[in-house]
Order: C-alpha cells, then sequence, then structure tokens
C-alpha cells in the first residue's frame, strides 16, 4: 500500500511538472487519497455513421443538431452558402464535374444513419435566415431555427415536414439587447416544457438571453451576464488577466434547462458557463480553458441522459475538444477529441446533442461541414485529462 502511494504521488508530481491543468491534477490527488477512482461516462466515434447522402449532395457549415423524442438527430447546416466552387461544381450554371451540390438545409436521420426527410430555404410567409444558426426539436415535435446573418432578427418555427408555423421577430430588425419587438442574431433556441417557455440565445448582436412564450412570442424577460440588465456597450477584446466582463460578449451561443430547473448559458468568449434561476437570477459560473482566445472555448452544452443529468458535455471549438464535466459543481472530469479532419477529430467543432441512448451528436462548422456520432459506452475510471481521438476498440475475428 505504501508503495502504490508513493508511486501515485509521483505521478502526480510529474504531471505537475508537464504543466497538466491544475484542477485536474487537484482532483486526481483527492481521489488518490480516499482510494477511488473518479468515473465518467467512456464514448467512441463512430465512422460509418451517418450514411453517404442521395443525389451528390454534400454539408455546408453544419450549424446546428439536435434529437427528437424518436432518437431521430436532425441537423441544419448553410449548404451552398458555404461551398467553393470545387466542392459544388454540379450545380455551376455550367456545372464543372459531376459532384457535388449543396444538400437542403434542414436533414433529418435516424438511429442508423438513413437520410429521412430534408427541406428548408426561402418559402412562402416567413423570412428564411440569411446565416441560419441552430435547430430545436421541441417537446411537441416542432422545428426552431434561429439566424446569425448581418440582417437576422427573427426566430422560426415550422413542423417537422417544414411546413411554416409562426415568425418571432423579423428580418432588418435592429434591437438592442433591451428591445421586445426583434432579436439581434438569435444563435439557438430551447423550449421549456413545464411553462412553455423558449429560452433565445440572443446573441451574435445582442448580449442577451430573452425568454417568450412559446405560442405567442410575447416576451416574458431578458437578462445579461450575472442576472445584469443587458448592455450593449462594446467590451473590446477579451483578456483572460482582466476581472471577470459584467456582460456576455458576442455571441452568447446557448441557454440550456436542466431537469433541476437551472438554465445553462454559453458565454463563448468570456470562456465561461453561467449558471441562473428561470427567472434570471445568476446562481454561479465556471471558467473553461480560460485562456483561449478568438472564437472562445464554450460552444455548445448538452446533458447526460441519466435521470439527475450527472455529466454536462461542453463543445470547444477553438481547441477542437468535448469537455465531460461533473454538472453540481461544474467540475472537469476528462476531455476527448484533437484537431483534425479524420473520424473522431475536430475542426470548428459547434454544437452537441446526446440522445435517449447516451450516444452524442457533434457538428462541425468553418471548413469541418460534417456531423459525428460517438457511441456511448458506459462509465468507466478517468485515467487522462485528455483522451484525444476516442477510436473504436479492435476486436479480433480469430
Amino acid at each position: 500500500m505504501k508503495r502504490h502511494v508513493c508511486a501515485g504521488a509521483g505521478f502526480l508530481a510529474l504531471l505537475a511538472g508537464l504543466g497538466l491543468g491544475s484542477a485536474w491534477l487537484d482532483r486526481e490527488a483527492a481521489t488518490a487519497a480516499a482510494g477511488t477512482a473518479v468515473q465518467a461516462p467512456r464514448f467512441e466515434v463512430d465512422p460509418l455513421w451517418p450514411k453517404p447522402l442521395p443525389n451528390k449532395w454534400i454539408l455546408g457549415q453544419t450549424i446546428g443538431v439536435s434529437v427528437d423524442a424518436q432518437d431521430h438527430v436532425w441537423i441544419i447546416h448553410r449548404s451552398s452558402a458555404t461551398l467553393n466552387n470545387n466542392e459544388r461544381g454540379a450545380e455551376l450554371d455550367p456545372p464543372t464535374g459531376e459532384c457535388c451540390k449543396g444538400a437542403p438545409p434542414v436533414l433529418e436521420f435516424d438511429q442508423a444513419g438513413n437520410l429521412l426527410r430534408h427541406w428548408g430555404g426561402p418559402g412562402q410567409g416567413f423570412e428564411w435566415p440569411e446565416s441560419n444558426h441552430g435547430i430545436t426539436i421541441d417537446y411537441k415535435g416542432n422545428v426552431w431555427i434561429g439566424g446569425n446573418g448581418a440582417d437576422d432578427g427573427q426566430v422560426l418555427k415550422f413542423t417537422q415536414d417544414g411546413k411554416f408555423i409562426k415568425q418571432f421577430g423579423m428580418e432588418w430588425g435592429s434591437a438592442g439587447s433591451n428591445d421586445t419587438w426583434a432579436f439581434g442574431q438569435v444563435a439557438k433556441i430551447f423550449v421549456d416544457k413545464t411553462a412553455n417557455e423558449a429560452y433565445i440565445s440572443d446573441g451574435y448582436r445582442n448580449h442577451r438571453v430573452a425568454v417568450i412564450d412559446a405560442d405567442s412570442g410575447q416576451f416574458k424577460r431578458i437578462w445579461g451576464a450575472y442576472g445584469n440588465k443587458p448592455d450593449d456597450t462594446n467590451l473590446g477584446r477579451y483578456n483572460p488577466d482582466a476581472p471577470p466582463a459584467q456582460q456576455f460578449r458576442n455571441p452568447v451561443h446557448c441557454a440550456e434547462m436542466s431537469v433541476d430547473r437551472l438554465v445553462y448559458v454559453c458565454d463563448r468568449v468570456n470562456d465561461r458557463i453561467q449558471v441562473f434561476t428561470p427567472e434570471g437570477k445568476f446562481v454561479k459560473e465556471q471558467f473553461i480553458a480560460k485562456r483561449s482566445l478568438a472564437d472562445g472555448s464554450v460552444w455548445d452544452i448538452a446533458f447526460s441522459k441519466d435521470p439527475q443529468q450527472k455529466y454536462l458535455y461542453l463543445v470547444d471549438g477553438r481547441n477542437q475538444k468535448i469537455y465531460i464535466i461533473e454538472r453540481q459543481p461544474l467540475q472537469l472530469l476528462t476531455s476527448f477529441g484533437d484537431g483534425g479532419r479524420q473520424p473522431g477529430a475536430f475542426f470548428g467543432a459547434h454544437s452537441i446533442a446526446v440522445d435517449s441512448k447516451g450516444n452524442i451528436y457533434t457538428t462541425e462548422t468553418y471548413e469541418g461541414k460534417r456531423v459525428q456520432k460517438f457511441s456511448y459506452k458506459g462509465l468507466g475510471p478517468v485515467t487522462k485529462e485528455n483522451q484525444g481521438v476516442v477510436w473504436p476498440t479492435r476486436t479480433s475475428s480469430n
């Protein structure tokens, strides 16, 4: 026993010398002293999901993902608008080759990766976003879409067949963070079944969470960072050594409610999660990869599917990984992923969703342009701060 304790202490000292995260080291030291192993969900990438698209279709910047009650996976992407001429040669006039064409913006897949439905784009009675952003399937099965184009001040609601239901706000909307007639480049929507309210991550121009009635669109309440009244003053560039900003920076990238009715907000460029009550009262915050600059570290979150939602999964599109966090204390346990284009690696990791079996789905923007599935493999001991690419375990056929 003494030899094991000494060996463990030496291992932790070695990690400290290598400059690994102090929070992770503190946790490992505590668990070593207690004689217990930290457990966390384990995942493996499914390199064969989804199946190839028909009609020579390919994805553009893939900017949202959601899972419905049937465990069907919905994504939204920016299609031809974000494909270069070499990628979309078949749709040029005249065509420059047999491949390829941008797929319709909204795609639905089953668990096997088969494409079920596809629709989206401009239509009668609504203003399709200049740059769509985020997709949510609510508890009634409705499909919600935001937009972060320069003139996007609207949120759209459709049936799963793509039939238009309602538009909230309007295109050309120049509403500020304290206005209640439109939005300012919405990143994402969450719909609360209990109160039938939609939480709008608003967003790329505004600096707030806005809560509306999910049917009428009536504004209920708004808030900024720490529950402050939103303020659109330009905060300048993020400085990790400065005191925490008292307002959200752009973009406010997600607002997701947990089963115990706490609202987790992605303050992306400020590298932090902030947690609130549904009324907008500040509860706590946690910084993630605090020295990440440029487009920040806190892109999107999803919760594990156990009844208590013990774990929170966070997408970091700057550092190209998924963090696994114990939700209640907001304590980082481990992470997986790395930069790259192979299955299990990321380029512009953007959005995340979890199905009823615990499997994770991610999308990639910029030049990533894809959706990936990570199969849930149960709980296991944490052995690394970052697991890298979680490739499927090889098994012998002999």
